[in-house]
């Protein structure tokens, strides 16, 4: 229902801007990072990841080194050949993680990408669910007087506000996801070199798992927007007898609710996996 009611028009465009940043979500999850803006920054990761390998095979021979000194008691141990085999399959074995490490990753991401497809077919959502401004809503507003509309003005600023500032801190959140998995396939060589030595294998254990964590915000991500979207398809309800500003007030404060339930979701998406991994 169209109106020209500057009160209508602002909950429209605040409502608006929540739904576009909600479409723009729901595409960013169905990407990958190499065909994110046209792979553009997906290239300028490659060459500092390949850049940052040469770094990370001289790490290699230092992590290598050391934990030979760490873990053997004596040179003597070095030269049995059961020791020498061990360590000469973990020197290649480092060597192959980090000539292939960008390889790995991707083969993680993909299976990532997998299970967030997945969950999308499986919940039969083909596109996230708009959230309108009801008809009944918009009727009580053009039909209050000018004075009774005072209160309306207060109540449709304030929840366009923040409907804005939760859509931009929502959006953002997304958009911090895919800069992450830029920094972690960037810098991935320098923390793989450390599954050279024994003692700082665990150094590249934790950026494995750092990384996983990152990949399976995607899927928390998912599940929350599907969730809304089931959400957002019942219209709250509010009491068609009380005044206009109580009305409105109703209607703001239920879908700012499941706003923030949302926000909350997705911004707290790498506390939720990392919990679940027992990071």
């Amino acid at each position: 229902m169209e109106s020209d009611n500057w009160i209508v028009q602002n909950l429209y465009n605040a409502l608006k801007l929540w739904n576009s940043k909600l479409k723009e979500i729901w595409q960013l999850i169905s990407q990958t990072p190499d065909t994110f803006k046209d792979g553009a920054i997906w290239g300028v990761i490659q060459n500092i990841h390949g850049a940052l390998q040469a770094i990370a095979y001289a790490l290699l021979v230092l992590f290598f080194v050391v934990g030979v000194m760490k873990t053997c008691g004596s040179f003597a141990e070095v030269k049995k050949p059961e020791h020498a085999i061990k360590l000469f399959v973990r020197f290649v074995l480092s060597k192959a993680v980090i000539t292939h490490g960008l390889e790995l990753m991707l083969v993680f991401l993909t299976i990532i990408q997998g299970v967030m497809n997945t969950i999308m077919d499986t919940a039969g959502l083909e596109a996230m669910t708009k959230t309108k401004l009801p008809d009944e809503i918009v009727t009580a507003i053009e039909e209050t007087g000018f004075f009774a509309s005072i209160p309306l003005w207060a109540v449709t600023l304030i929840g366009g506000l923040v409907i804005w500032v939760l859509t931009f801190v929502m959006i953002l959140t997304v958009y911090g996801r895919f800069f992450k998995l830029y920094m972690y396939t960037a810098i991935a060589p320098v923390p793989l070199s450390s599954f050279a030595g024994e003692p700082t294998q665990n150094i590249g254990k934790s950026f494995l798992k750092s990384y996983a964590a990152v990949c399976l915000e995607g899927a928390v991500i998912v599940l929350a927007c599907i969730i809304f979207s089931v959400i957002a398809k019942a219209n709250p309800s509010f009491d068609e007898d009380l005044p206009a500003a109580t009305m409105v007030w109703q209607y703001i404060g239920q879908v700012v609710f499941n706003m923030l339930i949302l926000v909350g979701t997705i911004k707290m998406s790498d506390r939720i996996v990392r919990e679940m991994m027992g990071l």
